[in-house]
């Protein structure tokens, strides 16, 4: 079970729309975690590729910092390494066949009434929904 907190969730969600928007506004650039990853590796390296390291380093040191901070991250994985391997397979196949990940459809693309990103959001929260649904009460 996870532990949903209204400040916490509103908090986080509030930052993750303003590094988009700061993102967005200071460099003209969607905040799609895939498609920065992917562009910080050859070909496509640039005069951008220190600031999607950045970028990508933030979100690694977030966490870290917050727990420096005396805060808790409570994150379960499963220890089932053939389903990590399957399940990361499948993210990474649907980012690239859908153009794109959860941030940069869910969070840009939404807020940019973008009708491409709605059905991408509309088919990953139903897979979502679903995987929940197996992994939880069918397994």
């Amino acid at each position: 079970m996870t532990e949903f907190t209204p400040l916490a969730s509103s908090l986080g969600g509030a930052l993750i729309g303003a590094a988009a928007v700061l993102l967005m506004a200071t460099n003209g650039r969607i905040a799609g975690i895939s498609g920065i990853a992917a562009r910080v590796l050859p070909p496509y390296e640039d005069r951008e590729t220190a600031a999607r390291v950045a970028f990508i380093a933030g979100l690694v040191l977030a966490p870290l910092l917050y727990m420096a901070a005396g805060g808790a991250v409570v994150q379960t994985v499963s220890t089932n390494f053939p389903l990590l391997v399957i399940a990361g397979l499948l993210v990474g196949f649907g980012s690239a066949y859908g153009g794109g990940c959860t941030s940069g459809h869910g969070v840009c693309g939404l807020s940019r009434l973008s009708k491409r990103s709605l059905v991408a959001t509309a088919v990953f929260m139903g897979v979502a929904f679903v995987t929940v649904l197996i992994t939880r009460y069918a397994l």
